[in-house]
C-alpha cells in the first residue's frame, strides 16, 4: 500500500486528488512561493553575474540598427 505524500510545508498527509500537490492547501503552497521569492531557498550551483539591462539595450532615440 501506497501511502499519502506529506506536505513539504506544514508535514499533514496530502490525499493525491489535492489540487494543491504536492502541498495541502493554497496557504501552504504560497508560503512556500513566497519563501522562493524571499532568496530563503535557492538552487545550489555557480553564481552567476548578471549584466545591467542598460548595457543590453540601446541608446534612446535610436531603436534602428546601423551597419
Amino acid at each position: 500500500m501506497r501511502r499519502n505524500p506529506r506536505c513539504p510545508s506544514c508535514k499533514i498527509e496530502v490525499s493525491r486528488d489535492n489540487p494543491f500537490l504536492p502541498f495541502c492547501s493554497e496557504r501552504c503552497r504560497l508560503l512556500d512561493l513566497g519563501r522562493w521569492l524571499d532568496g530563503d531557498y535557492h538552487v545550489a550551483g555557480e553564481k552567476v553575474e548578471q549584466k545591467q539591462e542598460s548595457e543590453n539595450q540601446e541608446p534612446d532615440g535610436d531603436d534602428e540598427r546601423r551597419e
